[in-house]
């Protein structure tokens, strides 16, 4: 068909596919290469490109609402300015767009691997993962990573079950976006298919601890853009709660990466483009790696495992543990007045229910609470108390 023939909004698609072809680097996906597990015609996803299709289907799931009470690092703070996920996944999508858009790359995919990479993420943050990972494992279902949960979630459990049909693209990004782990460089694994998604799925709950590559370069860029968004934000979180000093920064690591948050972000984005410009991987120079990753092992330390966090941990996983064996005993006794039935399974498809077990639905309704929603379920008395920060 001759693009005068279309009308207007698919002319306009047209034309920005193309727009693609001749303007995105060759190592760029297409949006013209897009594989769904269900195939929906072009008239059915109307004007919009199939990637940031995606991402309208993200910021509409109920998954993505719930960003907003969810922890990144401190939990049970009362302090307005310290950083949720919500705030998170939209610092990780506003770095890997600049770096995506300077190689050449489809922003569409990359925002949609952005905004959907933590959708799985559990109340108290990992924290809460290890827990709930602990009480999976238990439970025979294989233990809990919230980047299997998120691709879960927009698969099997949104829309009542029937999932949002997100492209391969999207959920591998999402599936392999690891930014706990520490990479100099990263080259895309091309080769993959749903198949491939559900076999890297299983092998993730059997070992938590394998690194998954992305298919493509716009997933390795998120990857990357998850550290450097979280780098320096909880370092400032940190120091606003009086948990460290900026003097304390590691001097090397200062030396090369600055010592707040924007300098730290701007030179490693920096350092990014410069390294990876015109190459297949996307990569850090050597010297900033090990700054980086020098900065990352003081973060682990001084922040992440510091007592002065780890208030209310023993609480959260005596609660993570009632819940899960509350809400399976109500599944087993079919307690239909249990939130578990009245908030999660009602209306859900038959075939969410055929294919998971009762502990399985335990992990999905407990994984997709938020921190205030999780408490709430919990005895008043058990509950622990918020503290300013």
């Amino acid at each position: 068909m001759e693009i005068f023939d279309q009308s207007p909004l698919d002319m306009i698609k047209t034309v920005l596919n193309r727009r693609e072809e001749e303007n995105l680097s060759p190592v760029a996906v297409l949006s013209s290469t897009c594989l769904r597990r269900e195939y929906e015609e072009p008239r059915d996803l109307g004007y919009r490109q199939e990637f940031s299709l995606d991402v309208d289907r993200i910021l509409h799931s109920m998954a993505y609402t719930r960003y907003i009470d969810k922890t990144q690092v401190f939990y049970l703070i009362r302090n307005d300015h310290i950083t949720h996920r919500v705030l998170h996944v939209q610092l990780v999508s506003k770095v890997a767009r600049t770096i995506g858009r300077f190689l050449g790359l489809n922003e569409d995919l990359i925002e949609a691997v952005s905004l959907g990479h933590d959708i799985g993420h559990t109340p108290f943050g990992h924290d809460g993962e290890k827990f709930l990972s602990e009480l999976c494992e238990s439970a025979g279902i294989g233990s809990f990573s919230h980047n299997v949960q998120s691709v879960q979630f927009l698969d099997k459990v949104e829309r009542k079950g029937k999932g949002w049909n997100l492209s391969l693209q999207t959920l591998d990004g999402i599936l392999c976006h690891d930014g706990e782990i520490h990479n100099d460089r990263l080259k895309p694994e091309r080769a993959k298919n749903f198949r491939t998604l559900e076999d890297e799925m299983g092998m993730k709950k059997k070992d938590p601890s394998i690194q998954l590559i992305p298919m493509t370069l716009e997933g390795c860029v998120v990857r990357m853009a998850d550290t450097i968004s979280y780098i320096g934000r909880d370092i400032e979180d940190a120091i606003r709660l009086g948990v460290i000093n900026r003097k304390d920064l590691p001097g090397d690591s200062v030396r090369v990466l600055g010592n707040t948050n924007g300098t730290i972000v701007y030179n490693l984005v920096t350092d990014i483009i410069k390294t990876s410009f015109r190459n297949i991987y996307v990569a850090f120079s050597p010297e900033v790696s090990e700054s980086l990753k020098r900065l990352k092992a003081f973060n682990l330390e001084r922040i992440y495992m510091n007592e002065k966090i780890k208030k209310h941990t023993n609480r959260i996983r005596d609660l993570f543990k009632l819940l899960f064996e509350r809400y399976l005993d109500d599944l087993e006794k079919e307690k239909t007045g249990s939130a578990i039935f009245k908030n999660f399974l009602k209306d859900i498809s038959e075939d969410y229910m055929t294919n998971h077990k009762k502990e399985e639905i335990v992990r999905d309704f407990i994984a997709g609470m938020t921190d205030q929603y999780f408490l709430r379920q919990c005895p008043e008395s058990l509950r622990p108390v918020p503290e300013s920060g």
